[in-house]
């Protein structure tokens, strides 16, 4: 019992801290929206659905911890606080006081690409949300009260969620060895003596290069009115001056994999874990949705391929799981493997690589792939069911691709996925040479 309840806490964490990896966004019928752009550069996009008096208000930065400075990590998810602090108009802590008041919620996340906020209301308040966001952007009260409260918030973040948490290493081990020179390489709450050390005037050079309108998409979804909403945005939003500096975009493209890497770590665990991290393309090309749907071959469901191999027939895994993380540059594709009471890590990753194998010389059966079609097609039509998740997915849609329709057109992407192709990202991409492989071991008694 304790070790499912292990396992399942390890699975949180993995998915807590991989806000960028791929979700199939839309619904049964098409999302209709509109778009346009302030004169400083704000891109806006409108979605009206008057069937609940609701309304989210998402704005999303395009600057995720991939912009950063590699002596100055975790100054992202920095911002992702510090924006709670208030502005001019807003008072320290009122901010969410306002909202919670008016009987709305707020919240916000930054992945390696990206730093979303959003606020839901009711459809009467939507005022109260384009206040706060236009204060938020143009007046955000970065001050030295604010980055000292801050700092020891996202420090003592870090410790708790990475250094005295049970496997909270794993993405940081992970990445700085599958990375040797893009900035994924470092974990997206960064170094602790980076944001320790920082000066002011960091700060505050990093919010003037990235929070300006020029650098975001604010997406508007739910009880509106179009022509009634744009003048709201254009009232609110307008005067708000465009970013002078030019942003900072890394341009670099990590070198191609030649040969395997393998480490052990020792940890505060109890039970072993095998990781195997493999480099793959970038989310949104076509190699990306055959590597997608090998993953959720080998490990959605109980009846996919690993988990009925391993888990239930030849029972040396509690638990295995095969995820892509989805990146805006070439990310990585995570297996995860628990071995049984008694089982030596190497035997379990033994048998996942048997699997992968079979995989990469052989065409997954015809009902393999109709299953695989099926799960992709029905996880489209049921997603995107509350506003807030529609909104974050024409945001993102936007920020990513420039193309917010394909909130409606992504499900076409994974239906033109063949059998063959998933055969050749097996062939191509998870192969040995491509990998990082680790042991999280239990410290020696």
């Amino acid at each position: 019992m304790q070790q499912t309840l292990r396992i399942k806490q390890l699975l949180l964490i993995v998915l807590l801290f991989l806000p960028g990896m791929s979700i199939l966004f839309g619904q049964g019928t098409e999302i209709d929206f509109v778009e346009f752009e302030l004169d400083n550069g704000l891109h806006v996009i409108l979605h009206q659905d008057n069937t609940t008096p609701i309304v989210v208000t998402n704005i999303m930065y395009h600057v995720g911890s991939k912009n950063e400075d590699p002596s100055r990590t975790g100054f992202a998810h920095f911002f992702e606080h510090l924006m709670f602090e208030g502005s001019e108009n807003i008072g320290r802590g009122e901010l969410d006081q306002y909202v919670e008041s008016a009987g709305g919620t707020l919240n916000a996340y930054t992945s390696f690409d990206v730093t979303n906020y959003y606020l839901l209301l009711p459809s009467n308040q939507l005022e109260l949300g384009l206040w706060i966001e236009s204060e938020r952007l143009m007046h955000a009260r970065v001050d030295s009260v604010g980055i000292r409260t801050q700092k020891d918030v996202v420090i003592e973040e870090k410790k708790q969620a990475i250094d005295n948490r049970p496997y909270g290493s794993l993405l940081s081990e992970t990445l700085k060895r599958a990375y040797s020179e893009h900035p994924y390489r470092w974990h997206i709450l960064g170094d602790e003596d980076h944001i320790r050390y920082a000066e002011n005037h960091e700060f505050e050079e990093f919010h003037e290069m990235f929070y300006v309108p020029n650098n975001a998409v604010l997406v508007i979804a739910g009880d509106i009115e179009i022509d009634e909403t744009r003048d709201l945005v254009q009232a609110w939003f307008g005067e708000i001056p465009r970013g002078e500096k030019e942003i900072y975009r890394p341009d670099i493209a990590e070198p191609a994999r030649e040969q395997e890497i393998r480490d052990t770590i020792f940890d505060n665990i109890q039970l072993p874990l095998v990781v195997q991290a493999y480099n793959i393309p970038a989310r949104g090309t076509t190699d990306y949705y055959a590597v997608e749907m090998l993953g959720a071959l080998l490990s959605r469901g109980q009846s996919s391929r690993l988990h009925r191999r391993l888990v239930d027939e030849q029972q040396i895994a509690l638990q295995v799981m095969a995820m892509p993380l989805g990146l805006e540059d070439p990310g990585l594709s995570l297996i995860y493997a628990f071995p049984n009471m008694g089982i030596d890590p190497r035997d379990l990753e033994d048998a996942v690589d048997r699997e992968l194998e079979d995989v990469r010389n052989n065409l997954i059966s015809m009902n393999e792939m109709e299953k695989l079609r099926n799960q992709f097609e029905s996880q489209f039509v049921n997603s995107n069911t509350t506003m807030a998740s529609r909104a974050s997915s024409l945001a993102t849609f936007h920020t990513l691709f420039n193309d917010a329709g394909r909130i409606n057109t992504e499900i076409d992407r994974y239906m033109e996925v063949t059998r063959e192709d998933i055969l050749g990202a097996a062939q191509k991409y998870f192969i040995p040479e491509n990998r990082v492989v680790l042991y999280f071991l239990p410290h020696s008694p």
